[in-house]
């Protein structure tokens, strides 16, 4: 069955992280998205990644992992024949998605205000490191500085290695998810009503708004969240524990869940015993429980405790890294990742992974491999209306 999105055409002129992001979850879910770049350079991304032959050939790692299932073109948009074949685009399509720096879409004359007077029910995403206003808005926008600036970095790692950066882009995820959202809302008000929407992606916003308990014990309970490793700061026994092989994360949140624990382990007198007797008694005490309980782990596998708390209530997991979760059965049965025989420019098949959720008209998934640098823009622009001859003039000024 079709896409969500089918018969909705986006055009991504984002690079590297947050923006590309945001349109690969949208052309899983079946919109036509045309990524506009520079002529000769193209995304960032291209150049990025831990394989630099690839990077060579402008198919980086970074590029191949979210540009599935889109069509590439090449523009120069200080050209003028090239904001004029972006302004025929943009008259075929029904959301532009950038993020530059505040004021740079404007400077080139292709801003909301002139996109809208073309196209009034244009819907316009803008994601930026802060937003299109406030003091900072002109600063450049690196996840590990939203990570610092956001207050994530304060809460990451323990008392003696806080602050920490979280292990991967988390800001330009959550930007990119955020704007993402926001497009589809507005998609789905056009519908109803015909209008289009500006909408101003904050990285800094959305990576706030992503921590949730941290900032709202502090606005409403007033205490000041700190960094707990890998406790859980509501709960105990509530955290990573060592077992006789491997790391086992445990969540016995729930007095009933933490007896069962103490009886599987073989530790029933832990339930009664007045140090961890009662829920707060356990957070005072989490560092004293989790040695008596770990004592315990030592005798079997974390995949085999796993196995047996789950079996029995108690929420257990293994801590993996990223080629064992890949590995999993759970991630295997589910089809997480989607495969491509032949990609462009790249010797060898790439697999990518898909969204995170599925639908029973049709799960997501990018239909196409990423594309060459440019490797649509003759069949986009003859779409358009333009000749072949019209095509080579373009070439020959650079606006291509």
């Amino acid at each position: 069955m079709a896409g969500l999105l089918a018969g909705t055409r986006i055009l991504d002129l984002t690079n590297v992280l947050a923006g590309p992001f945001c349109c690969y979850q949208l052309a899983q879910l079946g919109a036509e998205v045309i990524k506009v770049e520079v002529p000769g350079a193209g995304d960032l991304a291209r150049a990025l990644g831990a394989d630099p032959e690839l990077n060579r050939r402008g198919m980086g790692a970074s590029f191949l992992a979210q540009n599935a299932g889109k069509r590439s073109m090449t523009l120069n948009l200080k050209a003028p024949k090239g904001r004029e074949a972006f302004g025929r685009l943009v008259a075929t399509s029904d959301v532009v998605v950038e993020n530059f720096r505040p004021g740079v879409m404007d400077r080139l004359g292709v801003g909301y205000t002139a996109l809208k007077a073309a196209k009034p029910d244009i819907i316009y995403c803008a994601i930026s490191g802060f937003g299109q206003d406030g003091p900072l808005k002109f600063n450049p926008a690196y996840d590990q500085i939203i990570q610092g600036l956001c207050g994530v970095m304060s809460v990451t790692g323990d008392a003696q290695s806080a602050p920490l950066r979280v292990g991967y882009p988390v800001a330009d995820t959550m930007g990119g998810i955020t704007a993402a959202f926001a497009i589809a809302a507005a998609l789905f008000r056009r519908e109803r009503s015909g209008e289009g929407e500006l909408i101003d992606v904050s990285m800094l916003e959305a990576s706030l708004v992503a921590m949730g308990w941290a900032v709202s014990n502090w606005l409403i309970a007033g205490v000041k969240p700190e960094p707990m490793g890998n406790e859980n700061v509501t709960a105990s026994p509530s955290g990573t524990f060592r077992t006789g092989e491997g790391l086992l994360n445990i969540a016995a949140n729930k007095q009933e869940q933490f007896e069962t624990l103490c009886a599987l382990i073989g530790r029933e007198e832990l339930a009664t015993d007045p140090r961890f007797a009662g829920r707060e008694d356990r957070k005072r005490r989490r560092l004293e429980l989790r040695a008596e309980i770990e004592l315990s782990l030592a005798a079997k596998s974390a995949q085999d405790w796993s196995a047996l708390l789950n079996k029995n209530g108690v929420p257990a997991g293994e801590v993996l890294d990223v080629p064992a979760v890949l590995e999993h059965p759970q991630i295997k049965e589910r089809r997480l990742l989607r495969r491509f025989e032949s990609v462009p420019g790249v010797d060898r098949s790439v697999s990518v992974v898909r969204s995170g959720f599925r639908l029973r008209s049709g799960d997501p998934e990018p239909g196409s491999p990423p594309p060459a640098l440019g490797a649509d823009t003759s069949d986009l622009l003859a779409e358009l209306g333009y000749s072949k001859r019209d095509v080579d003039e373009l070439a020959r000024e650079g606006a291509i």
